[in-house]
């Protein structure tokens, strides 16, 4: 039995599942917000599945590329939740979670912003590089090199130019429960945060934040 959480992209998404069973998902697009919406969205979800936290077996939350801020607020509330139910907390790359419901060669792409994406290629389901942050033309020369099938991720749009017939999937957030099941294939290892850059806020005097 798994609770999945995603607030790395554009959503707060949580998931209940149990072994092929989804007990219930919940998907709401957002920005900002994180915060005040996950806790409630979590209880909202255990109650349509229609089991006590007790039932948990683990927790899978995504680890990043993604909103620095995001990130952190799903993988706090999942250490903190899986602390009090003495079960382990699983981390997942967003990269990832987008690829695993898509057949064949894929790249995962995110925006990062700045002339840049978040990038990983993966085929029949497994990774074939590491997530990476990398400027646009740089990454086209990897799209060239992958030539995937499809380009799933925010930043599908920025690369589909490059590759003509390629399939494009626009998506702006995770589905939890591609988050659950990549949870429940791994061992429970700590999850930590994935970064691929540094933040962009700035602390007085112009300092840069540290992840």
């Amino acid at each position: 039995m798994i609770l999945a959480i995603d607030t790395c992209l554009f959503a707060c998404s949580v998931a209940v599942v149990d072994g092929d069973a989804v007990l219930a998902r919940r998907v709401e697009p957002m920005s900002r917000g994180h915060q005040e919406r996950l806790a409630p969205l979590v209880q909202e979800a255990m109650a349509e599945a229609g089991i006590g936290f007790d039932k948990l077996e683990r927790i899978g939350v995504t680890v990043g590329p993604g909103s620095f801020t995001g990130l952190r607020v799903g993988l706090a509330f999942a250490k903190g939740l899986a602390a009090a139910l003495s079960i382990p907390a699983i981390g997942v790359g967003s990269l990832e979670a987008l690829a695993e419901p898509e057949p064949g060669s894929v790249l995962a792409v995110l925006d990062a912003k700045r002339g840049q994406v978040y990038l990983q290629a993966f085929a029949d389901g497994g990774a074939v590089s590491a997530p990476d942050a990398l400027p646009i033309e740089i990454a086209a020369a990897r799209l060239a090199e992958f030539a995937p099938d499809t380009l799933i991720g925010t930043g599908a749009e920025l690369l589909a130019q490059m590759a003509p017939g390629v399939r494009v999937v626009l998506a702006d957030a995770t589905d939890p429960v591609a988050v659950a099941r990549l949870a429940a294939a791994r061992a429970p290892v700590p999850p930590r945060p994935l970064y691929l850059r540094a933040p962009d806020a700035k602390l007085p005097g112009g300092k840069t934040l540290e992840p």
